[in-house]
Protein backbone atom coordinates (compact mmCIF):
# COMPACT_ATOMS: atom_id res chain seq x y z
CA UNK A 1 0.00 0.00 0.00
CA UNK A 2 2.69 2.42 0.77
CA UNK A 3 4.64 1.31 -2.33
CA UNK A 4 1.39 2.36 -4.35
CA UNK A 5 1.04 5.67 -2.77
CA UNK A 6 4.76 6.84 -3.17
CA UNK A 7 4.33 6.13 -6.54
CA UNK A 8 0.61 8.02 -6.74
CA UNK A 9 2.51 11.15 -4.89
CA UNK A 10 5.47 11.02 -7.32
CA UNK A 11 3.27 10.73 -10.24
CA UNK A 12 1.21 13.83 -8.92
CA UNK A 13 4.38 15.50 -8.94
CA UNK A 14 5.30 15.51 -12.96
CA UNK A 15 4.55 18.49 -14.69
CA UNK A 16 2.07 18.70 -17.20
CA UNK A 17 4.54 19.34 -20.50
CA UNK A 18 4.89 17.31 -23.68
CA UNK A 19 7.57 15.02 -22.85
CA UNK A 20 8.95 14.90 -19.68
CA UNK A 21 5.79 13.86 -17.98
CA UNK A 22 5.18 10.55 -16.28
CA UNK A 23 3.96 8.97 -19.49
CA UNK A 24 7.93 9.49 -19.84
CA UNK A 25 8.84 8.22 -16.61
CA UNK A 26 6.56 4.98 -17.31
CA UNK A 27 8.22 4.41 -20.62
CA UNK A 28 11.56 4.72 -18.91
CA UNK A 29 10.73 2.46 -16.44
CA UNK A 30 9.74 -0.30 -18.63
CA UNK A 31 12.52 0.36 -21.03
CA UNK A 32 14.86 -0.04 -18.14
CA UNK A 33 13.10 -3.29 -16.41
CA UNK A 34 13.31 -5.09 -19.87
CA UNK A 35 17.14 -4.59 -19.73
CA UNK A 36 17.52 -5.63 -16.07
CA UNK A 37 15.62 -8.54 -16.68
CA UNK A 38 18.25 -9.51 -19.74
CA UNK A 39 20.72 -9.18 -17.31
CA UNK A 40 19.14 -10.98 -14.36
CA UNK A 41 18.01 -13.90 -16.72
CA UNK A 42 21.25 -13.88 -18.77
CA UNK A 43 21.62 -17.79 -18.69
CA UNK A 44 24.10 -19.42 -21.42
CA UNK A 45 23.43 -22.94 -20.97
CA UNK A 46 21.13 -25.31 -18.53
CA UNK A 47 24.34 -26.03 -16.88
CA UNK A 48 25.10 -22.41 -15.83
CA UNK A 49 24.14 -21.66 -12.10
CA UNK A 50 23.59 -18.70 -10.58
CA UNK A 51 26.86 -18.05 -8.98
CA UNK A 52 28.55 -17.95 -12.60
CA UNK A 53 25.70 -15.74 -13.78
CA UNK A 54 26.53 -13.34 -10.91
CA UNK A 55 30.27 -13.18 -11.83
CA UNK A 56 29.51 -12.68 -15.39
CA UNK A 57 27.02 -9.70 -14.77
CA UNK A 58 29.23 -8.52 -12.42
CA UNK A 59 27.50 -8.93 -9.59
CA UNK A 60 24.11 -7.05 -10.58
CA UNK A 61 21.84 -10.46 -10.88
CA UNK A 62 22.93 -11.28 -7.03
CA UNK A 63 22.30 -7.93 -5.81
CA UNK A 64 18.14 -6.86 -5.48
CA UNK A 65 19.10 -3.72 -4.04
CA UNK A 66 20.77 -2.70 -6.83
CA UNK A 67 18.16 -4.50 -9.04
CA UNK A 68 15.68 -1.97 -7.34
CA UNK A 69 17.21 1.01 -7.58
CA UNK A 70 17.34 1.14 -11.33
CA UNK A 71 13.66 0.85 -11.32
CA UNK A 72 13.47 3.58 -8.87
CA UNK A 73 15.68 5.77 -10.46
CA UNK A 74 13.65 5.25 -13.50
CA UNK A 75 10.47 6.69 -12.00
CA UNK A 76 11.35 9.51 -10.14
CA UNK A 77 14.54 10.77 -12.83
CA UNK A 78 12.35 13.81 -13.95
CA UNK A 79 9.95 14.56 -11.16
CA UNK A 80 8.87 17.78 -11.28
CA UNK A 81 11.03 18.90 -14.96
CA UNK A 82 9.98 22.16 -16.37
CA UNK A 83 10.22 21.44 -19.61
CA UNK A 84 13.11 23.41 -20.17
CA UNK A 85 17.00 22.09 -20.69
CA UNK A 86 19.36 22.92 -17.50
CA UNK A 87 21.37 25.46 -19.33
CA UNK A 88 18.05 27.48 -19.75
CA UNK A 89 17.31 27.48 -16.48
CA UNK A 90 21.05 28.52 -15.40
CA UNK A 91 20.32 31.53 -17.92
CA UNK A 92 17.12 32.65 -16.21
CA UNK A 93 19.18 32.30 -12.78
CA UNK A 94 16.46 29.72 -11.44
CA UNK A 95 16.93 29.87 -7.29
CA UNK A 96 17.72 26.17 -7.53
CA UNK A 97 20.37 26.92 -9.96
CA UNK A 98 22.44 28.32 -7.27
CA UNK A 99 20.90 25.60 -4.57
CA UNK A 100 22.57 23.11 -7.22
CA UNK A 101 25.74 25.10 -8.03
CA UNK A 102 24.74 25.40 -11.19
CA UNK A 103 24.96 21.57 -12.30
CA UNK A 104 22.39 18.83 -13.18
CA UNK A 105 19.71 20.95 -12.20
CA UNK A 106 16.65 19.30 -12.74
CA UNK A 107 18.21 16.48 -11.94
CA UNK A 108 19.69 17.30 -8.29
CA UNK A 109 16.00 18.35 -8.18
CA UNK A 110 14.33 15.30 -8.89
CA UNK A 111 16.46 13.39 -6.51
CA UNK A 112 15.91 15.70 -3.77
CA UNK A 113 11.94 15.32 -4.07
CA UNK A 114 11.93 11.55 -4.83
CA UNK A 115 14.20 10.99 -1.32
CA UNK A 116 12.69 13.83 0.86
CA UNK A 117 9.16 12.30 0.28
CA UNK A 118 10.35 7.92 0.82
CA UNK A 119 12.05 9.28 4.13
CA UNK A 120 8.97 10.68 5.43
CA UNK A 121 7.61 9.13 7.95
CA UNK A 122 4.55 7.51 6.15
CA UNK A 123 6.74 5.36 4.00
CA UNK A 124 8.73 3.94 7.40
CA UNK A 125 7.19 0.24 5.65
CA UNK A 126 8.41 0.87 2.22
CA UNK A 127 11.71 2.09 3.93
CA UNK A 128 12.60 -0.99 5.62
CA UNK A 129 11.45 -3.00 2.84
CA UNK A 130 14.22 -1.58 0.62
CA UNK A 131 17.35 -0.53 3.23
CA UNK A 132 17.67 -2.52 6.63
CA UNK A 133 20.21 -0.55 7.71
CA UNK A 134 21.95 2.55 7.59
CA UNK A 135 24.98 1.16 5.28
CA UNK A 136 22.42 -0.03 2.79
CA UNK A 137 20.82 3.12 3.07
CA UNK A 138 23.27 5.07 2.10
CA UNK A 139 24.24 2.66 -0.43
CA UNK A 140 20.77 3.09 -1.89
CA UNK A 141 20.99 7.10 -2.10
CA UNK A 142 24.51 6.60 -3.76
CA UNK A 143 23.42 3.96 -6.39
CA UNK A 144 19.88 6.83 -6.88
CA UNK A 145 22.44 10.04 -7.56
CA UNK A 146 24.42 8.04 -9.63
CA UNK A 147 22.22 6.58 -12.35
CA UNK A 148 19.69 9.74 -11.93
CA UNK A 149 22.92 12.23 -12.65
CA UNK A 150 23.89 9.82 -15.66
CA UNK A 151 20.66 11.18 -17.32
CA UNK A 152 22.28 14.49 -17.97
CA UNK A 153 23.98 13.90 -20.76
CA UNK A 154 24.99 17.35 -21.23
CA UNK A 155 27.10 18.08 -18.42
CA UNK A 156 30.55 18.10 -20.90
CA UNK A 157 32.12 17.11 -17.99
CA UNK A 158 30.33 14.26 -16.19
CA UNK A 159 30.53 12.61 -19.93
CA UNK A 160 34.84 13.18 -20.48
CA UNK A 161 35.06 11.53 -17.39
CA UNK A 162 32.48 8.61 -18.00
CA UNK A 163 34.31 7.80 -21.13
CA UNK A 164 37.59 7.41 -18.87
CA UNK A 165 35.77 5.45 -16.56
CA UNK A 166 34.29 3.49 -19.32
CA UNK A 167 37.89 2.59 -20.94
CA UNK A 168 39.47 1.69 -17.48
CA UNK A 169 36.54 -0.78 -16.79
CA UNK A 170 36.23 -2.31 -20.28
CA UNK A 171 39.71 -1.45 -22.12
CA UNK A 172 42.22 -1.12 -19.20
CA UNK A 173 45.11 -1.83 -21.63
CA UNK A 174 44.94 1.29 -23.33
CA UNK A 175 48.00 3.60 -22.66
CA UNK A 176 45.86 6.89 -23.42
CA UNK A 177 43.31 6.60 -20.69
CA UNK A 178 45.65 4.90 -17.62
CA UNK A 179 44.97 6.98 -14.28
CA UNK A 180 48.19 8.64 -12.29
CA UNK A 181 49.89 5.55 -11.44
CA UNK A 182 49.91 6.72 -7.64
CA UNK A 183 46.21 6.00 -7.74
CA UNK A 184 45.27 3.33 -5.85
CA UNK A 185 43.11 0.94 -8.48
CA UNK A 186 39.76 0.84 -8.90
CA UNK A 187 37.68 -2.48 -8.05
CA UNK A 188 37.36 -3.47 -11.73
CA UNK A 189 34.41 -5.33 -11.08
CA UNK A 190 32.16 -2.89 -8.95
CA UNK A 191 32.79 0.17 -11.29
CA UNK A 192 31.65 -2.12 -14.25
CA UNK A 193 28.68 -2.64 -12.02
CA UNK A 194 28.16 0.84 -11.59
CA UNK A 195 28.94 1.65 -15.33
CA UNK A 196 26.45 -1.40 -16.78
CA UNK A 197 23.58 1.17 -14.30
CA UNK A 198 24.10 3.68 -16.12
CA UNK A 199 24.31 2.87 -19.40
CA UNK A 200 20.55 0.64 -18.23
CA UNK A 201 19.50 4.22 -17.53
CA UNK A 202 20.99 6.09 -20.49
CA UNK A 203 19.79 3.92 -22.70
CA UNK A 204 16.25 3.59 -21.39
CA UNK A 205 15.59 7.40 -21.26
CA UNK A 206 16.67 7.67 -24.49
CA UNK A 207 15.05 4.16 -25.13
CA UNK A 208 12.27 5.49 -27.97
CA UNK A 209 14.94 5.97 -30.48
CA UNK A 210 16.17 2.54 -30.29
CA UNK A 211 12.22 0.78 -30.59
CA UNK A 212 9.53 0.54 -33.08
CA UNK A 213 9.96 3.06 -35.69
CA UNK A 214 6.48 4.28 -34.87
CA UNK A 215 7.17 4.34 -30.82
CA UNK A 216 10.62 6.73 -31.75
CA UNK A 217 7.58 8.87 -34.16
CA UNK A 218 5.63 9.30 -31.41
CA UNK A 219 8.54 10.83 -28.78
CA UNK A 220 10.44 12.57 -31.50
CA UNK A 221 7.37 14.52 -32.02
CA UNK A 222 6.42 15.01 -28.18
CA UNK A 223 9.88 16.30 -27.59
CA UNK A 224 9.41 18.81 -30.66
CA UNK A 225 6.17 20.32 -29.28
CA UNK A 226 8.05 20.59 -25.37
CA UNK A 227 11.35 22.25 -27.47
CA UNK A 228 9.18 24.85 -29.03
CA UNK A 229 6.76 25.43 -26.70
CA UNK A 230 9.70 26.46 -24.55
CA UNK A 231 11.17 28.48 -27.10
CA UNK A 232 7.61 30.62 -28.00
CA UNK A 233 7.55 31.28 -24.02
CA UNK A 234 11.16 32.83 -24.38
CA UNK A 235 12.55 29.82 -22.98
CA UNK A 236 14.72 28.75 -25.30
CA UNK A 237 18.18 29.51 -26.64
CA UNK A 238 17.13 28.22 -30.62
CA UNK A 239 14.15 27.64 -32.72
CA UNK A 240 14.05 24.24 -33.26
CA UNK A 241 12.21 24.83 -36.48
CA UNK A 242 14.94 25.45 -37.74
CA UNK A 243 17.40 21.98 -37.91
CA UNK A 244 15.02 19.32 -36.46
CA UNK A 245 15.85 17.04 -39.22
CA UNK A 246 19.39 17.05 -39.01
CA UNK A 247 19.69 17.53 -35.66
CA UNK A 248 18.06 14.25 -35.36
CA UNK A 249 20.66 12.56 -37.69
CA UNK A 250 23.59 13.64 -35.64
CA UNK A 251 22.13 12.31 -32.35
CA UNK A 252 21.87 9.08 -33.56
CA UNK A 253 25.33 9.40 -35.15
CA UNK A 254 26.76 10.74 -32.31
CA UNK A 255 25.13 9.71 -28.96
CA UNK A 256 22.44 6.96 -29.86
CA UNK A 257 23.94 4.80 -32.28
CA UNK A 258 27.36 4.65 -30.20
CA UNK A 259 25.25 4.02 -26.51
CA UNK A 260 23.80 1.38 -27.87
CA UNK A 261 27.04 -0.17 -29.21
CA UNK A 262 28.39 0.23 -25.72
CA UNK A 263 25.09 -2.24 -24.49
CA UNK A 264 26.53 -4.76 -26.58
CA UNK A 265 30.20 -4.24 -25.21
CA UNK A 266 28.87 -4.70 -21.98
CA UNK A 267 28.14 -8.36 -22.57
CA UNK A 268 25.33 -8.85 -20.35
CA UNK A 269 22.02 -8.03 -22.43
CA UNK A 270 22.00 -10.53 -24.40
CA UNK A 271 20.27 -10.53 -27.50
CA UNK A 272 18.33 -7.40 -26.68
CA UNK A 273 22.13 -5.14 -27.02
CA UNK A 274 21.68 -6.52 -30.73
CA UNK A 275 17.99 -5.24 -30.36
CA UNK A 276 18.83 -2.32 -29.27
CA UNK A 277 21.60 -0.82 -31.88
CA UNK A 278 19.49 -2.49 -35.22
CA UNK A 279 16.57 -0.38 -34.21
CA UNK A 280 18.72 2.61 -33.84
CA UNK A 281 20.22 2.06 -36.90
CA UNK A 282 17.00 1.20 -38.64
CA UNK A 283 15.38 4.75 -37.33
CA UNK A 284 18.71 6.49 -38.53
CA UNK A 285 18.07 5.09 -41.91
CA UNK A 286 14.21 5.80 -42.10
CA UNK A 287 14.73 9.09 -40.44
CA UNK A 288 17.37 10.23 -43.20
CA UNK A 289 14.84 9.03 -45.81
CA UNK A 290 11.94 9.84 -44.35
CA UNK A 291 12.30 13.01 -41.56
CA UNK A 292 12.86 15.97 -43.88
CA UNK A 293 9.01 15.13 -44.70
CA UNK A 294 7.78 14.28 -41.01
CA UNK A 295 9.60 17.24 -40.02
CA UNK A 296 8.16 19.87 -42.13
CA UNK A 297 5.05 18.41 -41.54
CA UNK A 298 5.29 18.40 -37.78
CA UNK A 299 6.35 21.77 -38.07
CA UNK A 300 3.70 23.20 -40.05
CA UNK A 301 1.16 21.18 -37.69
CA UNK A 302 2.55 22.35 -34.64
CA UNK A 303 2.58 26.34 -36.00
CA UNK A 304 -0.81 25.80 -37.29
CA UNK A 305 -1.81 24.72 -34.16
CA UNK A 306 -0.26 27.55 -32.42
CA UNK A 307 -2.03 30.35 -34.63
CA UNK A 308 -4.92 28.48 -33.79
CA UNK A 309 -4.42 28.91 -30.03
CA UNK A 310 -3.66 32.49 -30.56
CA UNK A 311 -6.97 32.97 -32.60
CA UNK A 312 -8.38 31.38 -29.32
CA UNK A 313 -6.99 33.32 -27.12
CA UNK A 314 -7.84 36.84 -28.70
CA UNK A 315 -11.65 35.25 -29.47
CA UNK A 316 -11.57 34.99 -25.45
CA UNK A 317 -9.48 38.10 -24.67
CA UNK A 318 -12.31 39.88 -26.63
CA UNK A 319 -15.69 38.00 -25.61
CA UNK A 320 -14.02 38.84 -21.97
CA UNK A 321 -13.58 42.52 -23.06
CA UNK A 322 -17.07 42.42 -24.01
CA UNK A 323 -19.08 40.64 -20.89
CA UNK A 324 -16.72 43.42 -19.17
CA UNK A 325 -18.35 46.08 -21.33
CA UNK A 326 -21.80 44.47 -20.53
CA UNK A 327 -21.19 44.56 -17.12
CA UNK A 328 -20.59 48.51 -16.62
CA UNK A 329 -23.35 49.25 -19.14
CA UNK A 330 -25.58 46.87 -16.95
CA UNK A 331 -23.99 48.75 -13.83
CA UNK A 332 -24.56 51.87 -15.62
CA UNK A 333 -28.46 50.89 -15.98
CA UNK A 334 -28.88 49.30 -12.75
CA UNK A 335 -27.34 52.47 -11.15
CA UNK A 336 -29.26 55.01 -13.67
CA UNK A 337 -32.50 52.86 -13.05
CA UNK A 338 -32.00 53.39 -9.07
CA UNK A 339 -31.06 57.02 -9.63
CA UNK A 340 -34.83 57.55 -11.08
CA UNK A 341 -36.35 55.26 -8.60
CA UNK A 342 -34.61 57.33 -5.65
CA UNK A 343 -35.90 60.84 -7.38
CA UNK A 344 -39.31 59.55 -8.34
CA UNK A 345 -39.46 59.00 -4.88
CA UNK A 346 -38.54 62.02 -3.45
CA UNK A 347 -40.92 63.59 -6.06
CA UNK A 348 -43.57 62.09 -4.74
CA UNK A 349 -42.66 62.71 -1.01
CA UNK A 350 -42.72 66.23 -1.97
CA UNK A 351 -46.26 65.90 -3.48
CA UNK A 352 -47.34 64.46 -0.18
CA UNK A 353 -45.63 67.00 1.76
CA UNK A 354 -47.63 69.62 -0.71
CA UNK A 355 -50.87 68.04 -0.56
CA UNK A 356 -50.66 68.26 3.38
CA UNK A 357 -50.32 71.86 3.07
CA UNK A 358 -53.08 72.47 1.12
CA UNK A 359 -54.94 70.58 2.95
CA UNK A 360 -54.20 72.78 5.93
CA UNK A 361 -54.71 75.49 4.44
CA UNK A 362 -58.46 74.53 3.54
CA UNK A 363 -59.29 73.55 7.46
CA UNK A 364 -57.98 76.82 8.20
CA UNK A 365 -60.76 78.95 5.77
CA UNK A 366 -63.51 76.59 5.98
CA UNK A 367 -65.15 78.92 8.02
CA UNK A 368 -63.72 82.58 6.94
CA UNK A 369 -66.27 85.10 7.67
CA UNK A 370 -67.79 83.62 10.23
CA UNK A 371 -66.45 83.09 13.59
CA UNK A 372 -66.42 80.69 15.98
CA UNK A 373 -67.85 80.94 19.14
CA UNK A 374 -64.81 80.02 20.67
CA UNK A 375 -62.58 82.31 18.78
CA UNK A 376 -65.45 85.40 19.78
CA UNK A 377 -64.86 84.15 23.64
CA UNK A 378 -61.12 84.71 23.42
CA UNK A 379 -61.06 87.76 22.06
CA UNK A 380 -63.97 89.48 24.96
CA UNK A 381 -61.87 87.43 27.33
CA UNK A 382 -64.09 85.89 28.44
CA UNK A 383 -63.88 82.60 30.07
CA UNK A 384 -65.47 79.46 28.60
CA UNK A 385 -67.17 77.76 31.40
Amino acid sequence: AQLLEYVAIIASMYRDVPFHNFDHASHVTMSANKLLNRVCTAFVSEEEDFASVAARTFGISADPLAQFVIVFSSLVHDVDHQGVPNAQLVKEHDPLCEKYDNRSVAEKRSIAIAWDILMEDRFVDLQGAIFTNSREMMRFRQLLMNTVLATDIADKERSAAGKIRWQKAFHPSNPDVLDDTNEKQENIRSLKATLVFEQIMQASDVSHTMQHWHTFKKWNKRLYSELSKAYREGRGATDPRENWYGGEIGFFDFYIIPLAKKLRECGVFGSAASEYLDYAVENRRRWEEEGKEIATKMVSDYDALHLRDEVLDEEDSIDLQREEENNDEREDFEQSGLSSIMSYNEQGNQREEDDDEEVSALDSTTYSGRETPLDVSSENGDEIV
